[in-house]
């Protein structure tokens, strides 16, 4: 043999060794990488090769599936009341992927979860009949939250301080995930990316805003516990009008004749004194409110429930004038639904804040658990002492003062209005809020909710806590309380 064709040889037997070693590699190391790619089609094909498992509320199923007309996909997912579920469940689509709970839980609705095979079912690599996802959602709580909100834009939360289940989330304006689960559903999505009030957004736990009023809860709260005043009724130092500390503004009270100067911080959450919420921000510091705000759960970054909510942020680096701004809830707070109806559950539970979660067990195709979430986890946040005096002062803001519209007969409800600015200098549609918990003495059954309004369509001169965002919470304690 020749030199040249030696050489050939040689190489060629190279090459060879080579593409084996790839092979090797590749059947060995990257076939779960390979197999996981979110661009490989197979995945797709086996996810929808069978009905897949469902989202369960109150025992009863919301989401479902139906054989398609064709093509490699052989099950499509539909819903049931799928706008009203929508802030709960996400979506599932062929084309677009999965979100919310569809998407957290997606291994167990396909049947690829590990947790749902036998060893003989790991080895052969075997789809297995999917598992269910059981939610804490009450229903009549969901209705009445989507009837109440209607075609205004917001969102609404319900929970049970006790034990922390997400009893109702609504986000509004909603959409219907059967739209787009299919694979030629590209009209509806691009609808949906396309509209301007953003429907796809879950504003329950995803749009922190401006918490206005509803966040002089938690200043009222750090006045107590750092002991700047000793009750809800000790006469406080606030002058009105107050002006921001360093500055020539003046900060004025929605009421010009409210009982402000001075006030208690029972009668200046009755009236939603400014003036005096200002002064205590002031007189305590952005280091003591960060403090009693991070506690309520702001500036959490890995809120779960299981869905992940936006971070509610306390700011800080602020001078005096901010931290003013601050006790009534505006400069750079922000605060999604959830993290307000937190506020309000951890009060009416005696100070302590109960984890919220929406989910509250995962189960195979027979029923057993995978996965359970307990109830009333819990971390104190206030003393008992200082959340019963709260409560004392949120029943008086519904019996006398600016959230009558959430009443309640046979009930103890309280609750805290706010209107907040939006936008460069307050040039937009103001956000109405309204925060509150409600008890049955009969049942011991309670409730905490918070609502958001961001726009009703109301001429601005309407646009209140207690006009718009009072009475959807009211109808959403009604239901929780079986009123």
């Amino acid at each position: 043999m020749n030199t040249t064709i030696r050489r050939a040889s040689v190489f060629c037997l190279l090459m060879v060794l080579a593409l084996l070693v790839r092979a090797t590699w590749v059947q060995a190391y990257e076939a779960r990488a390979l197999a996981d790619d979110e661009h490989n089609r197979r995945n797709t094909i086996a996810q929808y090769a069978q009905p897949l498992g469902d989202i369960i509320v109150a025992g009863s199923p919301v989401t479902g599936s139906k054989e398609t007309d064709g093509g490699d996909l052989r099950y499509e997912r539909t819903y049931t009341q799928g706008e009203m579920y929508a802030a709960v469940t996400g979506y599932s689509s062929q084309a677009y992927g999965a979100t919310q709970l569809e998407g957290i839980y997606g291994d167990v609705l396909d049947g690829t979860d590990d947790r749902l095979k036998s060893p003989a079912d790991v080895i052969t690599g075997r789809q297995t009949a999917p598992g269910s996802v059981l939610t804490t959602i009450d229903p009549a709580v969901q209705k009445a939250a989507f009837e109440a909100l209607g075609d205004d834009r917001g969102a609404a939360v319900a929970m049970d301080p006790e034990t922390g289940r997400i009893l109702g989330m609504v986000s509004s304006p909603s959409y219907d995930p059967s739209d787009i689960s299919g694979t030629t559903d590209g009209d509806a999505w691009r609808k949906l990316l396309d509209d301007r009030t953003e429907p796809l957004v879950n504003r329950a736990l995803r749009q922190p805003l401006a918490p206005g009023s509803t966040f002089k809860l938690v200043v009222a709260a750090a006045a107590l516990e750092n002991g700047l005043y000793g009750s809800v009724d000790e006469p406080t130092d606030s002058p009105a009008p107050y002006t921001l500390p360093n500055t020539s503004t003046v900060l004025s009270n929605e009421n010009p004749s409210a009982p402000c100067e001075n006030a208690t911080l029972r009668t200046a959450l009755q009236y939603s004194c400014n003036n005096v919420f200002a002064k205590v921000a002031a007189d305590l510091g952005q280091d003591e409110l960060k403090a009693m705000a991070d506690a309520f759960g702001f500036d959490t970054s890995r809120l779960d429930v299981p869905v992940r909510a936006s971070e509610s942020v306390y700011p800080t680096g602020m001078d005096e004038a901010q931290t003013a701004l601050t006790g009534i809830g505006q400069f750079e707070v922000t605060a999604t639904p959830m993290q307000m109806a937190m506020v309000s559950a951890a009060l009416s539970n005696g100070g302590e804040l109960a984890s919220p979660h929406m989910v509250a067990e995962v189960t195979d195709a027979d029923g057993s658990t995978l996965q359970e979430y307990p109830d009333g986890d819990t971390e104190r946040v206030v003393k008992e002492s200082t959340a019963e005096q709260l409560r004392s002062a949120m029943v008086t803001v519904v019996e006398e003062g600016t959230g009558g519209n959430a009443r309640i007969d046979g009930a103890e409800v309280g609750g805290k209005t706010g209107t907040a600015q939006n936008g460069v200098d307050n040039s937009n549609t103001p956000y109405a809020w309204f925060t509150s918990y409600a008890k049955d003495a009969s049942t011991g059954e309670q409730v905490a909710v918070a609502v958001v309004v961001e726009d009703s369509g109301a001429a601005r001169s309407e646009v209140s806590g207690n006009g718009l965002a009072a009475p959807v919470a009211r109808q959403m304690m009604k239901a929780a309380l079986g009123s």
